[in-house]
């Protein structure tokens, strides 16, 4: 890669990382639901008005919609507020590569090789110290739907391997318009609408500083320039660089949280990420002969976490 691509790759990484802190901020002012409705409400308006019809079929939009917006996002900002340190989150997320190399197993019948089921193991085993960490630090039930978030991430990066769009950009905003009108209305739901209506009326440029951040610079730039590296180079070139997001996401919540990093959770974070090293970056062996990377499927929907993950 050019070192002018090397850069933007490492900033993509770095924004995605620091998503997680703002993240953080914005569940001081709105509650989970609404913060991510309003996440993707912004993200998608007006964009959607100037990147052109979709390019691939409504189902597709539609199932990815509702796996990232809805369920992984919606789990990951609940997770968040029901006291999952942020830079742990950026952490635990990232076993996304592992349920997505096993659904493309059972899905995509990509069958994983030893040096991929060991990373998987590895993965695990660098959860399994998070969770004890976690459990000593935080409460269980933020670090489990964070866990099930990654599940749901999975889901949609089979959905969008599937998918294939041409366009990432143009397929990420299409999706931002999925889950608005449900997570509104699971904000109401859950969250009541005496509580949205306190939150809406007491916005302050701090709130809007928090949106305008997870929707146009997590979201749309991340993703955007995502996906022109993915344009322009091999999936297993770029892929490597989303192993930076827990790095930047846990350094940036002690700088700027003050969250303390534990010895355990570095221990989890080496595991985890040498983990998804191994499973995302290993080639990948369909039954019916063709090599597959699951480093593509995670590479080529990271545009879609968001945020990427991101999105973040």
């Amino acid at each position: 890669m050019r070192p002018v691509h090397t850069a933007l790759a490492v900033l993509v990484a770095a924004v995605w990382g620091f998503n997680f802190v703002v993240i953080e901020i914005g569940l001081d002012h709105f509650p989970p639901l609404l913060l991510s409705a309003l996440r993707f409400l912004v993200a998608a308006l007006p964009a959607v008005f100037f990147v052109g019809r979709p390019k691939v079929a409504w189902k597709w939009v539609l199932g990815v919609g509702a796996a990232l917006g809805i369920a992984k996002f919606g789990l990951l900002f609940t997770g968040m507020d029901a006291g999952m340190p942020a830079g742990l989150s950026s952490l635990v997320l990232q076993i996304q590569a592992v349920f997505t190399a096993v659904l493309a197993a059972v899905v995509l019948r990509e069958r994983p090789g030893r040096v991929r089921v060991t990373g998987m193991a590895v993965a695990l085993a660098g959860i399994a110290v998070a969770a004890v960490d976690g459990g000593t630090s935080g409460p269980v039930l933020g670090f489990t739907l964070v866990v099930a978030a990654a599940a749901c991430w999975g889901v949609s990066n089979v959905l969008t391997r599937k998918a294939s769009p041409p366009d990432a950009l143009n397929f990420m905003v299409w999706v931002c318009t999925v889950p608005v009108l449900p997570l509104f209305g699971l904000s109401l739901l859950l969250e009541g609408p005496e509580r949205d209506l306190a939150a809406l009326r007491a916005l302050d440029w701090s709130g809007v500083g928090v949106i305008a951040y997870v929707a146009w610079i997590s979201t749309v730039f991340g993703f955007g320039a995502w996906g022109y590296l993915l344009r322009r180079y091999p999936a297993s070139s770029v892929a490597p660089f989303s192993l930076l997001v827990p790095v930047f996401g846990m350094s940036s919540a002690a700088l700027v949280l003050g969250e303390q990093v534990s010895g355990l959770r570095w221990v989890a974070a080496v595991l985890l990420v040498g983990g998804v090293a191994l499973t995302s970056l290993a080639p990948a062996r369909s039954r019916a002969g063709t090599a597959a990377g699951t480093a593509a499927v995670s590479a080529q929907s990271r545009p879609a976490a968001a945020g990427a993950s991101p999105a973040r």
